[in-house]
């Protein structure tokens, strides 16, 4: 069948490093749409953090969809309507924040304009590359202003869609299953990079969030090209008839895939949509 439908993960895959949209691939993909062809951006990333490279790629004139929080927000761009919304419920949420005070983390959660933190000053990463402000840098990518909490559980009276912790990526790898264990009937763990570990609600992922819209436009699996970089991209990958992992993804990405592209930084994503459109 045609593919109707373009899902694109962003960081490492629509991004490059400097975390734009490369002219060749921003161009390939508004020629996707005036021929029809429906752009969904699939992200951990919350829904206020993708509007920009919506308007970027005109989105809301071809009725394009954000799929934010892994999965746990569907929202329509040319509505502005909330398609489908899945949150953690407030126990669970209170629970979680509560159990990561045991743990070397940041966990960061947001609500309305605010992303709320316990410390704005505990924000360094020390990884290879550079040091990195965490709380900086996920506050500005959400388009989020800060306010400090000291205690994150007893304020969280509220639902959410995702809890974010970040942490060293060697000290996350080691203790993320002790941090996740006594929550995995609730909600659903994962990795969206080395320094972020992610909770949403039990059954949440981006593939689900396809599965529930798209068949009621008439968009099913095999009518969906799907490009991903990192772990949080698997169901993506495994969900559309054909999935594209980028050259910089990683390698269990690149196991599951029916298609490697070039890189990030090399227009992946145009070229293979030149292969296959």
């Amino acid at each position: 069948m045609s593919i109707k439908g373009i899902v694109l993960d962003l960081d490492g895959t629509l991004l490059n490093d400097e975390k734009k949209i490369s002219q060749k691939t921003k161009e390939a993909l508004i020629q996707a749409q005036k021929n029809g062809i429906k752009v969904i951006l699939a992200s951990g990333r919350p829904t206020t953090g993708m509007l920009h490279l919506a308007e970027e790629l005109e989105m809301a004139k071809y009725a394009g969809l954000i799929v934010s929080y892994n999965g746990a927000m569907v929202t329509d761009c040319q509505t502005q309507e909330i398609l489908f919304n899945q949150t953690m419920s407030v126990e669970t949420c209170q629970s979680i924040l509560e159990h990561s005070k045991k743990f070397d983390v940041i966990p960061m959660i947001n609500k309305d304009d605010y992303m709320y933190v316990n410390n704005v000053y505990n924000n360094i990463l020390h990884l290879e590359t550079a040091d990195l402000n965490i709380i900086q840098y996920e506050s500005r990518g959400g388009n989020f202003k800060l306010c400090e909490i000291d205690d994150l559980a007893a304020f969280t009276t509220f639902p959410l869609n995702k809890i974010l912790i970040a942490g060293q990526p060697e000290y996350l790898q080691a203790v993320y299953q002790e941090i996740s264990a006594p929550f995995a009937d609730e909600v659903c763990g994962a990795f969206s990079a080395p320094v972020y570990f992610e909770f949403t609600d039990k059954g949440i992922d981006k593939a689900n969030a396809l599965d529930t819209i798209l068949p009621t436009q008439g968009i099913y699996p095999e009518n969906l090209i799907s490009f991903g970089d990192g772990h949080n991209d698997q169901s993506i990958i495994q969900y559309a008839g054909i999935g594209v992992a980028m050259g910089n993804a990683v390698e269990e990405l690149k196991a599951l895939a029916d298609d490697i592209t070039l890189s990030n930084l090399e227009d992946g994503i145009a070229v293979a949509l030149a292969k296959y459109l």
